[in-house]
């Protein structure tokens, strides 16, 4: 039993009353890639727009200030669902800036430290040399991957990775052995997006700590799904989007350090991140106001607490044991369907809603096509993480994720979707 009233949920969901493929009841089950929104984001969203729409921080007028005041309550909200402080946390336009922010801030630290430019007190953590290390996991999405591809083959530095167990779960002699004393910073996923693997942030910080290395964990598939405190997780940056918990498009979060942040060089440069502006040079505003140039994504911010306050409302411990269950019962009901193999873990101890499998004899994208003329729409391909497709010997993947406006019934319709894919690719 699951302590959420998916009925009461999903009513608040206009886009599940839609059909899909001639009237048939839509099954969303791709909530990885984006999840649903309901009135109460879209609510806020469009009351901003109708109330106090204005350019935030420039203003003198009242409407600035009203839109002023609505997008900073946003981030200390924000900031607090996550344990941490407002004046923490950076509004990006999604996890990708997020994490590049943070690879950009090594390149530019770099670069400036070469030429003999001033940097800000403490960038030293942010300097590297030839020969130093960047570790990730071989888990990772494309977007914790090669940013930090690019920043080494710019820099000189070198990319390690922590190897997978044929499990689906990092191995951890390689965590102990890749990560040593020229490693910099150590950047991972809370939670796999293809295998739904929940990693062991605590072995890794601690190996980081123990050879004085930076940790960013990228929390796209955690934050939505389950408690994330990030003064228990210990880590020192945090990225996250927030389309993914039911937020608008266009928002994604940076939380770091103080002290880090603060010795951070820019990442994008214009306006609203300066103190002073000369001819000859400029100066930079402290953090958050360093990193975001230009005119912010106010609205969204706004969304994106509406999403926040929905979310705490139902009980992030409710979210991530009603769709353990759901997980459960996916894994248990799909590994029992013959020629269906699970890629990542098969039980549910540690293990996130989303949940790739391959189907023998039938292409992964064909899969997925007959789920979508069945009205279950699923995601295909290699989820970004092409490295993991690799690793398990397998073109793509057929995926599922839950979320809490899915139930037992969702479950069934996929099972039942995916035996009818067998039977008419007669595998």
């Amino acid at each position: 039993m699951s302590a959420l009233n998916v009925a009461a949920i999903r009513a608040d969901f206009p886009i599940l009353r839609r059909t899909v493929r001639d009237e048939r009841r839509l099954v969303y089950l791709d909530s990885g890639a984006t999840s649903q929104k309901p009135f109460q984001v879209l609510d806020a969203e469009r009351n901003f727009y109708e109330t106090c729409n204005s350019a935030v921080h420039r203003g003198a007028h009242q409407l600035a200030e009203e839109a002023t005041d609505a997008y900073e309550a946003a981030r200390a909200n924000i900031a607090d669902f996550i344990g941490g402080k407002p004046a923490d946390l950076v509004f990006t336009k999604n996890a990708t800036e997020a994490i590049n922010l943070v690879s950009y801030a090594f390149l530019n630290a770099t670069l400036k430290s070469q030429q003999g430019r001033d940097l800000p007190a403490g960038s030293e953590k942010f300097i590297l040399s030839a020969g130093d290390e960047i570790v990730v996991t071989e888990m990772e999405h494309h977007a914790n991957l090669i940013p930090w591809q690019e920043l080494c083959d710019k820099t000189g530095a070198t990319l390690k990775w922590i190897a997978l167990t044929d499990f689906g779960r990092l191995d951890p002699k390689s965590i102990q052995e890749v990560i040593g004393s020229r490693t910099r910073i150590v950047a991972f996923t809370h939670q796999s997006n293809l295998l739904g693997t929940i990693n062991d942030v605590a072995a890794v910080v601690t190996r980081a700590r123990e050879v004085d290395a930076l940790v960013l964990l990228d929390a796209c598939q955690s934050v939505p799904h389950m408690p994330v405190d990030v003064e228990q997780l210990g880590v020192d940056f945090l990225t996250w989007s927030g389309h993914k918990m039911l937020g608008p498009l266009g928002i994604g979060c940076l939380w770091g350090r103080e002290e880090l942040l603060s010795a951070m060089p820019p990442f994008i440069s214009g306006g609203s991140m300066i103190e002073t502006v000369t001819m000859q040079g400029s100066t930079f505003a402290p953090p958050p106001a360093r990193f975001e140039a230009g005119v912010p994504m106010a609205a969204q911010a706004v969304g994106l607490s509406a999403a926040v306050d929905y979310l705490r409302a139902l009980g992030m411990d409710n979210v991530q044991e009603h769709e353990h269950m759901l997980t459960q019962a996916a894994l248990t009901a799909l590994s029992a369907i013959p020629g269906v193999r699970i890629i990542g873990p098969t039980d549910s101890k540690d293990r996130g809603s989303a949940v790739s499998f391959v189907v023998d004899g039938i292409h992964p994208h064909d899969v997925g096509q007959v789920l979508d003329d069945l009205g279950v729409a699923v995601r295909v391909g290699h989820h970004c993480a092409w490295p993991v497709c690799r690793r398990y010997d397998v073109p793509a993947t057929t995926r599922a994720t839950f979320y809490i406006y899915n139930d037992l019934d969702d479950v069934e319709a996929l099972v039942q979707a995916v035996v009818a894919a067998k039977e008419f690719f007669g595998a």
